[in-house]
């Protein structure tokens, strides 16, 4: 009887163990592609954003509500566990995250099969593919496409808004209460006469979240947490009473240097088979 429920113990240990074999995650292979996803959940504070609904709160004391938030993220760069880097073709790499489409919140794209542990982006749009011809601005770069809606685009002043947010406050002294921010200037065209540059670069470590382990004929996903009110609470705090309305000004370059502190990496979804699981 011993001998036969040792035998029955091998039996269901070999079994376990080929189980969980068979669920590890394969080895990369450099010559496959995966998909892998970058997302930007935007956040404020700790509430999820609503636009026109919700009332937050700054470190100012400022009662304020978001009705549009807006900006581009593009030139993705991705660096491996062995310190490669995979640098996404730039034609593939300009996104236009919409505070009010949930579905645009996704920056997909292929890359070679790796485990991923950091990952760098732009905000806004770079000086080279801001000068370029039009024809080579297409998509969400269109400067005549209309964004659906977004107007990311200064014609007055030839160069895309990077990052825009809309929204009202008591504290406006405005019959409409409302304070606008839309942050471009990319340096200018001319290197004589410069302007200033609100491009902001931001690199992410995924491994205490969790690396991209990417594989093909599956989807990874980077779970980004995009915190607005860290436009308010920064190094200065930002009062909308004192600038409820910044575009081209000196000013633009510290709501820059603010928002660039707006992403943390929440964590990793790896082995995603449907969008419906995220």
């Amino acid at each position: 009887m011993k001998a036969i429920k040792h035998i029955f113990l091998l039996s269901a240990m070999t079994l376990l163990l080929a189980a969980c074999k068979k669920n590890e995650t394969p080895a990369p292979d450099s010559n496959n592609v995966g998909e892998l996803s970058v997302e930007f959940d935007n956040i404020v504070g700790n509430k999820t954003l609503q636009l026109n609904t919700a009332n937050y709160t700054n470190a100012s004391g400022e009662t304020f509500n978001l009705s549009l938030v807006q900006y581009y993220v593009s030139n993705l760069k991705f660096t491996n566990t062995q310190g490669a880097e995979y640098i996404v073709p730039q034609d593939s790499s300009y996104f236009l995250i919409l505070g009010h489409d949930r579905n645009s919140r996704f920056a997909k794209v292929n890359v070679p099969e790796g485990d991923y542990r950091s990952v760098t982006f732009t905000l806004g749009v770079d000086s080279i593919r801001s000068t370029m011809p039009v024809e080579q601005r297409q998509g969400v770069l269109d400067p005549t496409g209309g964004h659906d809606g977004a107007g990311m685009y200064w014609g007055w002043n030839s160069g895309y808004i990077f990052f825009k947010m809309e929204g009202t406050s008591s504290v406006v002294a405005s019959a409409d209460n409302k304070f606008r921010y839309h942050i471009g200037l990319y340096g200018g065209y001319d290197p004589t006469t410069p302007t200033l540059n609100n491009i902001k670069t931001i690199t992410l470590d995924l491994s205490p979240g969790g690396v991209a382990e990417v594989r093909k004929g599956y989807r990874s996903n980077i779970h980004l947490l995009v915190d607005l009110m860290k436009v308010f609470n920064g190094s200065p705090n930002i009062d909308i009473a004192q600038h409820p309305t910044v575009m081209v000004s000196d000013f633009s370059s510290v709501v820059a240097n603010n928002y660039q502190h707006m992403f943390s990496h929440d964590h990793t979804e790896n082995g995603v088979r449907n969008e419906n699981e995220l």
